[in-house]
Order: structure tokens, then sequence, then C-alpha cells
């Protein structure tokens, strides 16, 4: 039995998922493997690094720091959340990234990006922590219009969550076999088309496959939605979600909001948490 963890993206709704596995690594939950996807990739990799409150913390700190995310870094660099401070100074620097335990720790740890070229996703093995594995969380997470293209490998790579916001299948076929799926959208949440699809095919008409991929995206989500609820009915898979819309944006200044999910995040995991130990048991 390979027991695995799938976190999905969706920004700062991700504060939820940090929440939730903050509490796990406190009640020592231990999984052979995990998958993250954009905010899932970002804030999971902590995880597997054991650094409990790591994500909420930083978060809290640098929300209001325009060096980190600002619409002054947008307009100097392409990049919403500026690269060079929010992926080197802080985990290189003012709030390391611990790159030793990540390494050691025999936990799988995946991302996902989307090939801007193919639309497709593209899934990376994260084993040491160190730069290289980073640019690949960041790449997970540079969403579309506010983010450049991020190249590593000759490849061009975006966020995540266009080709596969929750990779459960991908995780089942590693062989994984006893999933917990960490949600960030409530129970009954429909995705509906991509309201900005008009300015999405201006700005990335280069990549005509992205552009499919992005126009399908919301029935590719709704679609394993089902395929997540008819698992878990037949006890194949265990779910955790907010219980109800978490009403937070993809940019988030105010340290209390980031609290307040993060903190639903934990009272939703404490309040499972005898479940998923039964569960993976």
């Amino acid at each position: 039995m390979k027991k695995g963890l799938v976190m999905e993206g969706g920004a700062m709704r991700g504060m939820f998922t940090a929440g939730v596995i903050d509490v796990l690594l406190e009640n020592n939950i231990v999984f052979d493997g995990a998958v993250g996807v954009s905010a899932g990739a970002v804030f999971g990799c902590n995880y597997k690094s054991k650094q409990i409150g790591r994500a909420i913390r930083y978060n809290k700190t640098y929300c209001n720091d325009p060096r980190y995310v600002s619409l002054r870094s947008f307009l100097q660099t392409g990049n919403l959340y500026n690269e060079q401070f929010a992926y080197h100074e802080v985990p290189e620097i003012l709030d390391p990234f611990d790159s030793h335990t990540f390494a050691s720790n025999p936990m799988e740890f995946y991302v996902v990006c989307t090939d801007m070229v193919t639309g497709n996703a593209v899934y990376h093995r994260c084993e040491h922590g160190t730069t290289e594995d980073i640019e690949w969380m960041r790449a997970s997470s540079s969403m579309p219009l506010v983010s450049k293209v991020v190249k590593i490998d000759n490849l061009s790579l975006s966020d995540g969550g266009t080709a596969d916001s929750i990779p459960i299948r991908f995780l089942e076929q590693q062989g994984y076999n006893k999933n917990i799926v960490i949600l960030t959208q409530p129970k009954g949440f429909v995705k509906k088309r991509n309201s900005f699809l008009p300015i999405l095919r201006v700005a990335l008409r280069k990549y005509p496959a992205l552009l499919r991929t992005l126009s399908n995206r919301h029935i590719t989500y709704n679609e394993t939605l089902k395929y997540i609820e008819t698992q878990q009915n037949a006890g194949n898979l265990f779910v955790i979600q907010p219980p109800e819309a978490l009403n937070i944006g993809a940019v988030e200044h105010r340290p209390e909001e980031l609290e307040r999910v993060y903190q639903i995040g934990r009272h939703e995991a404490q309040r499972e948490l005898q479940h998923i130990i039964r569960f993976l048991n």
C-alpha cells in the first residue's frame, strides 16, 4: 500500500492547504508521496521539508511588501509575484527553506506544470529542494497573464492548474492507492468557463495548444471532481475541503485574511483527524 497526498492550487486559497498540512505534520502523518499544483506546490513542499508553519509565516510577513507581490513588480519584471524576492531572497535568506531535510526525507514530491507549446501537463519529481526544484515550483505557480514564461530544460512552462488542477490520476498511476486529496473549493463547486479567455487569446496567441487547454479547463476540472466523488464514495480516497467558499483572491495584502483561511484549514484537519488516521491505516 502506498499512501499519497494530492494538493490542489488556488492562489491564496492555498492557505487552507497550509493549515491542513500543518495539522497533519503535527500529528506525524506520514505519506509515501505527494503531488502539488501551483499554490499546492509552493506551500506543499514544506511537507517534505517538515517545516510546520512556514507557509503562513512568510506569507503574513511579506504580503504587504511590494518586493514580494505588487503591481510594481508586475510592471517592472512581468511577474506579479517577484521572482528574485519570492523565490530566492525569501527561501534562501529571510525564511530559509530546509533543503537538507527535504532531500533526506524519502517521501516523493512531484509538482505539475503546463507545457505552453503542447498544452499538456508536465510532472516533475523534486528530490533535492535546491534552486532547480524551486524553479519548477515557481513554474507550477506562474499564472497566465501575470507571470512570465518559465524556461526549464528547453520547455516553456506555466501554471500547472491549467492542464491538471487536481492530479489524482497521476498519483494513482505512480502506484499510490491510499490517497488524501486536499481541495480548496467546497463540496458542490462547479467551475465555469474562464471569463478572461478573450484577453488570454490575445496575450497567448503564440500558444494555440495552451489556449485550447485553457478553453476546456472547466470541463476537465469538473470531470475530475466527479471522478474524485466516485472514488470517495467507494472508499478509495479521502477528501478534505472547505465547508464553504473561502472568498479570498489570488492576491491578499491583509495578514488577518490569510490567517482566517489558514485557521479554516486547521479546523477541518483537526475535525477529520481521526477519520484520516483510520483511512490511512
